[in-house]
């Protein structure tokens, strides 16, 4: 049998099937068609394959289509099943790309996660991994490709970020996993501690010890507005985290009982939290009650008052009293830990009344009691104690040995 050349497929006008050897033809037929097939036997029967058409596909190529077919017939393979599988796997990866797996997995977590939590974690995504990946099938990313796009967060400056970012890929790959929407995870093994460099925790600015008699009188001298005013001296008072304050509801607070109750989804751990008050405390909030009691929020926003007071608000304020890069209204709770801890104040109750999570599950189930009326007395000498510091008065002793002997006198 004569083979096929290129000249003779140009010049070639006869209609029917021209072998070329191997089972590969060129059909030519009435209607002008010119197409490829390879006839070859599996399993007993006579199958066909199409390679495409002439003179798009061109000899050399459909030659090449022809030897890939028997190579996998020696394997024992159908090719023709195994074209049918490719094209099945390849409408399957092109549904399933990084951004549609990414987003089913979001939609799974909406339900356990708080609003803003999966808010912030699907812009993360949309801003910084699908543009370059969300497009392509997930099975065909690599962890190469991955730790490319994660340190390219980390280069512009927000290293907390890329790590978040790369959790978040992780997670979503594992889910893809779970759900057969991809074999196997690339990422299983990319770590951030290993691929970024480690980051430098900037402690937010804190007030000094030193500085509380002159910090306090320009606070008892602050002429801005009252809401301000006095969630800034509550969160001196108790310790607990700037948005705990802000976001206080009036059914929160217990005053003849001297308690705040915060729910567990107003706190950070997303552990209902009780806050015992010191008579300066309950003098603090009783004193808002003309100015928002009839509202729901304790610290109403003065411009919105649906809406609490902004952090921004708060650091403002400390700013406008000439604290600017000295002191945030979060580092009142290091200020706090700082002189009790000083003052020989047992680390638990300062712990539990900051409302770290305790590490050790034994010593967490053990604590649980909360320290309650412990933390009732720290706080009590906290506030006198700054009452105290108003005055200044040292009687020349180290700082230490006057916060023991302070301790001494309210214990």
């Amino acid at each position: 049998m004569t083979k096929l050349t290129d000249a003779k497929l140009r010049n070639l006008t006869a209609l029917g099937r021209h072998f070329d050897g191997g089972g590969l033809y060129l059909e030519v037929t009435a209607a002008g068609g010119r197409y490829w097939r390879m006839k070859y036997r599996f399993g007993g029967k006579e199958k066909r394959l199409a390679f495409g058409v002439h003179p798009t596909v061109g000899l050399k190529e459909a030659r090449e289509r022809r030897d890939a077919a028997k190579q996998a017939l020696d394997r024992g393979i159908d090719p023709g099943e195994q074209r049918k599988a490719a094209k099945a796997q390849a409408a399957f990866e092109a549904v399933n790309t990084f951004e549609a797996v990414t987003r089913d997995w979001l939609a799974h977590q909406a339900g356990r996660w708080e609003a803003i939590t999966l808010q912030r974690t699907q812009a993360s995504l949309e801003a910084d991994i699908f543009p370059e990946l969300g497009k392509r099938p997930m099975a065909s990313i690599s962890a190469r490709e991955v730790m490319q796009a994660v340190k390219k967060i980390e280069a512009r400056g927000a290293s907390e970020m890329a790590t978040r970012v790369l959790q978040r890929i992780k997670s979503a790959f594992r889910f893809a996993v779970t759900h057969e929407r991809i074999e196997s995870n690339p990422v299983l093994d990319l770590v951030p501690s290993e691929i970024l460099r480690p980051r430098k925790i900037q402690h937010r600015p804190a007030l000094a010890e030193g500085d509380l008699p002159e910090f306090l009188a320009k606070l008892d001298a602050y002429e801005g507005d009252p809401h301000t005013l006095h969630a800034l001296r509550l969160l001196m008072l108790t310790a607990v985290r700037p948005g705990e304050v802000r976001g206080a509801r009036w059914s929160e607070f217990d005053l003849p009982a001297a308690l705040w109750r915060i729910p567990a989804e107003r706190m950070k751990m997303r552990a209902a939290h009780v806050v015992p008050l010191s008579k300066q405390a309950v003098a603090v909030v009783e004193a808002m009650q003309p100015l928002s009691g009839e509202r729901e929020l304790t610290f109403p926003s003065p411009f919105y008052p649906s809406k609490p007071l902004s952090e921004n608000t708060l650091n403002s304020a400390l700013a406008r009293m000439g604290y600017k890069g000295e002191a945030t209204a979060h580092g009142f709770r290091a200020l706090f830990s700082t002189v009790a801890n000083e003052a020989g104040w047992n680390p638990d109750v300062i712990e539990r009344q900051l409302a770290h999570v305790e590490r050790n599950q034994v010593r967490a189930a053990y604590n649980r009691s909360a320290y309650l009326a412990d933390r009732a007395k720290l706080l009590q000498w906290w506030a006198d104690y700054l009452e105290g510091r108003k005055a200044s008065k040292s009687d020349g002793l180290p700082l230490a040995t006057q916060l023991r002997n302070e301790l001494d006198q309210a214990i």
